[in-house]
């Protein structure tokens, strides 16, 4: 990876090993410090272009790779580091520390895939299904989908990454899994496709990934989590309008932009898919996106307590969006 001198703006550090990671060379002052919950993938393409224009506006940042959202969140939690990934409603809610969500990154559009000896969500009661990992959005959505139809799933496997869950399915090592809508569209579109169903499923609103930190970490803070927030919303609204920004914005010389050439030529057709499909909220999820959360994932089992006596503030901090906004 492309090494930086001090002086430069920002420094992108490490990636992800098996079952943990490499931890960051050391930051600058207040260098905010972002835990990925996967590595860099066309999923993360946009999030990307927002850090390069936060950059510009003077950002300082570097990022790392962790193994799964749970060492992610872990890693926040601890102090380690300042901003992760994830949706860590339980964890915000059995920890003491004051975890707050920002900006809603991407909502919970997932797919049941399964091979052709399942037609309905019906059919999966007692089998066991792929998931992405333990306590994860696909995990709650799981949740969800046994108590709305009545079913209980059979044994539940972890194997981070939608691609990875679509290999073990063309492998046979599968025959149900929940995986997103990119990979969804690539398996359907493609040569294997009948030997699958995409099974119906329930509209969602909640959240998948979400940017969280520390609240006293982010009102100590105030200027840079602007700068990100106000970021991620223009990268949103542009997007929104026009999905080819994200190919045309992904700095050749990024993470992004050493991905293989399949991915990058796909990048056009992922996220006009992705925008028309909802995945985004151009305007960062905010009181909208934890109601829904409240709800769902209440209901995935994650969230104690009647969603209609949770209190949002308890889980989200509104005011960067609300200053983005204005």
């Amino acid at each position: 990876m492309e090494k930086f001198l001090r002086k430069t703006k920002s420094f992108l550090a490490a990636a992800m090993v098996a079952g943990g990671f490499l931890m960051p060379a050391t930051a600058q002052a207040d260098t905010i410090k972002i835990a990925l919950a996967e590595t860099p993938s066309d999923e993360l393409a946009a999030f990307f272009v927002a850090l390069d224009r936060a950059k510009a506006n003077g950002l300082d940042y570097e990022w790392t790779a962790f193994s799964d959202e749970e060492l992610a969140i872990q890693a926040v939690l601890s102090g380690q580091m300042d901003i992760g990934f994830g949706t860590p409603y339980a964890a915000m809610q059995r920890s003491r520390a004051p975890i707050r969500i920002i900006f809603q990154l991407s909502k919970l559009k997932f797919f049941p895939v399964t091979t052709k000896a399942y037609s309905t969500l019906k059919d999966l009661d007692g089998q066991p299904i792929l998931l992405h990992s333990r306590g994860g959005g696909t995990d709650s959505i799981a949740n969800v989908i046994e108590d709305r139809i009545g079913i209980k799933f059979g044994e539940r496997s972890y194997v981070p990454g939608s691609s990875n869950r679509v290999a073990a399915l063309l492998g046979g090592q599968a025959d149900a899994t929940i995986i997103d809508l990119s990979n969804t569209n690539k398996l359907m579109r493609g040569p294997a496709a009948d030997r699958f169903n995409v099974l119906e499923m329930f509209d969602v609103e909640a959240s998948d990934e979400a940017l969280f930190g520390n609240l006293d970490w982010i009102q100590n803070n105030e200027e840079q989590v602007q700068i990100f927030v106000n970021a991620l919303l223009s990268v949103y609204h542009d997007m929104a309008e026009d999905p080819t920004i994200i190919r045309r914005e992904t700095n050749p010389d990024g993470p992004i932009g050493q991905l293989p050439a399949e991915i990058l030529d796909e990048l056009d057709g992922f996220y006009a898919d992705a925008v028309a499909a909802g995945l985004y909220d151009v305007n960062g999820g905010g009181r909208k996106a934890a109601m829904a959360d409240m709800e769902w994932y209440s209901a995935a089992g994650q969230l104690e307590g009647d969603p209609s006596t949770l209190n949002i503030e308890d889980f989200w901090y509104l005011a960067p969006l609300d200053a983005g906004m204005k």
